[in-house]
């Protein structure tokens, strides 16, 4: 029954969120597709941003989407399962780094800056974390970052660990 749901929430937003395709000059990007599902023979954006809310969160839909369809710069929502601890990346700013297992195909690296935003205490290997951030596609599974307030107000995520938000 779930699944039908799901199917269903895609079909509805694939309709509903339809903008125009940016040219690559317009992007800045390469040639590359971003996201696009042909309907009636048009190229229609899928809007990431918008399936991470609400049942998409609760089974890392949108994090899944976005790895498949080797989506970059996508602000993400999900949960997952602390699998390594990682030296802390000392280089420019400080990010605290540990890897997450979001399913069974998919593992993410958070740089989470620890300059910006408090580190996450306590932390270990198996614990929970739920998590809002930037999303960059890899082939290992991808990258989450911006996982913290933004200094200039933009959006902003966060990392919560033991009923504890970091940001």
């Amino acid at each position: 029954m779930k699944r039908y749901v799901w199917i269903a929430l895609l079909g509805l937003l694939a309709g509903c969120q339809q903008t125009e395709p940016q040219s690559s000059s317009e992007a800045g990007v390469s040639n590359r597709p971003q996201s696009t599902v042909e309907v009636k023979s048009q190229a229609q954006r899928l809007n990431l941003p918008s399936l991470s809310a609400g049942l998409a969160a609760e089974d890392n839909a949108a994090l899944k989407l976005a790895f498949a369809q080797k989506q970059s710069h996508v602000w993400l929502e999900g949960h997952g399962v602390v699998k390594k601890l990682l030296p802390d990346d000392n280089q420019g700013a400080r990010h605290q780094r540990f890897l997450v297992s979001v399913s069974a195909e998919q593992t993410l690296l958070f740089a989470h800056n620890i300059d910006l935003a408090p580190r996450v205490e306590n932390l270990s290997v198996g614990d929970e974390v739920t998590f809002k951030g930037e999303y960059i596609y890899n082939p290992k599974g991808g990258i989450m970052h911006w996982t913290h307030h933004d200094p200039q107000g933009r959006q902003s995520g966060w990392i919560t660990h033991q009923d504890h938000t970091y940001q």
